[in-house]
C-alpha cells in the first residue's frame, strides 16, 4: 500500500488527488464570487448612471403617480356614492 492511499473497507482514496480537487473547488468557488462582485458593480454603476441621465428623477414619478391613483380613486368613489345615493332603496 502506498502512503498517498488509504482503505477504507475495499473503498480505496487517492489523497493528492482529493486534495487537489479541493483546492481547485475552493479556487472556483472564490472566482465565482468575484465574478459575481464585478457583475454586481456593473449593473449598480449602470443603473445609477441611467437614473442620472433621466429629465424626471423616479422619485418624482412616483408622486405623480401616487398623486394620479389618489385623484382616480376619490373620483370614483364619489361616481360611486352619487349612484348609490341618488337611487331609492
Amino acid at each position: 500500500m502506498a502512503t498517498n492511499e488509504s482503505f477504507f473497507n475495499g473503498f480505496q482514496l487517492n489523497r493528492p488527488l482529493l486534495a487537489g480537487g479541493a483546492v481547485l473547488t475552493g479556487l472556483g468557488a472564490l472566482l465565482s464570487v468575484a465574478g459575481t462582485a464585478m457583475v454586481c458593480a456593473a449593473l449598480a454603476t449602470a443603473g445609477r448612471n441611467w437614473m442620472r441621465s433621466m429629465d424626471t428623477p423616479p422619485s418624482a414619478l412616483a408622486q405623480k403617480a401616487i398623486h394620479d391613483a389618489k385623484v382616480a380613486s376619490a373620483a370614483g368613489w364619489e361616481a360611486w356614492r352619487a349612484e348609490h345615493s341618488a337611487s331609492p332603496n
